[in-house]
């Protein structure tokens, strides 16, 4: 497994180009968010989806997929987004939020059986940098947590996450970009925008 270090006031170009190479060829990555790190896959590339929620344990068919852009314009390239949601999600992004909204058909087939998927934009220069220059979306959920006292420090940490997939194939590529956070991003049902619920609450705080 590769690893790059890359600082988020300091992007390094060729490194966002070297992973998002690795995300075209179908690799799956890891890279840091506003909340934990994520693993990360090219969004239009079905094999890959398909792959990184087997690496997670996700069944498509029962839990929400999500996914990165690089700003609301191309999230709404892939989800539905009425006035209400845009102006939510325009209030609160950047941020460490996930809002479910009703999915678009230019996502692949997996995403399909669930017909929604959580759009993300972090606050995390590295991450919208690596949406931005693939050009659609990064399939993302974040790294698991273990089973010890210490997981929820070993899931910001990327020299643990480094040991953790050194000796895996199935992650190519490691992204450091420093310790991230210790909690996930808040989720948002916005499939009903009039009424948006927060499914779990997490570093987000919503502002409406």
């Amino acid at each position: 497994m590769k690893i790059l270090t890359i600082y988020p006031q300091s992007i390094n170009r060729r490194y966002i180009d070297e992973a998002v190479e690795a995300l075209r060829r179908g690799e799956i990555i890891v890279y840091p968010t506003d909340s934990f790190y994520a693993l990360g896959a090219d969004a239009l590339n079905n094999r890959a989806v398909e792959r990184l929620c087997r690496l997670k344990g996700i069944n498509p068919d029962k839990n929400n997929l999500s996914v990165v852009c690089s700003g609301l314009s191309q999230a709404a390239e892939y989800a539905r987004i009425d006035n209400r949601a845009f102006r939510l999600m325009k209030e609160n992004l950047p941020g460490p939020f996930t809002f479910v909204l009703p999915a678009a058909s230019t996502l692949p087939k997996v995403f399909k059986g669930r017909r929604t998927v959580g759009v993300r934009v972090p606050d995390n220069a590295i991450a919208v940098a690596i949406a931005e220059a693939l050009g659609n979306p990064v399939m993302t959920s974040s790294v698991p947590l273990g089973d010890g006292d210490d997981a929820l420090a070993e899931v910001s940490d990327p020299r643990a996450l480094g040991l953790r997939y050194s000796s895996t194939q199935e992650v190519t590529m490691l992204i450091d970009g420093g310790d991230g956070a210790t909690e996930g991003s808040t989720v948002v049902d916005c499939l009903d925008s009039s009424s948006p619920e927060i499914i779990r609450q997490g570093l987000g705080e919503l502002s409406v």
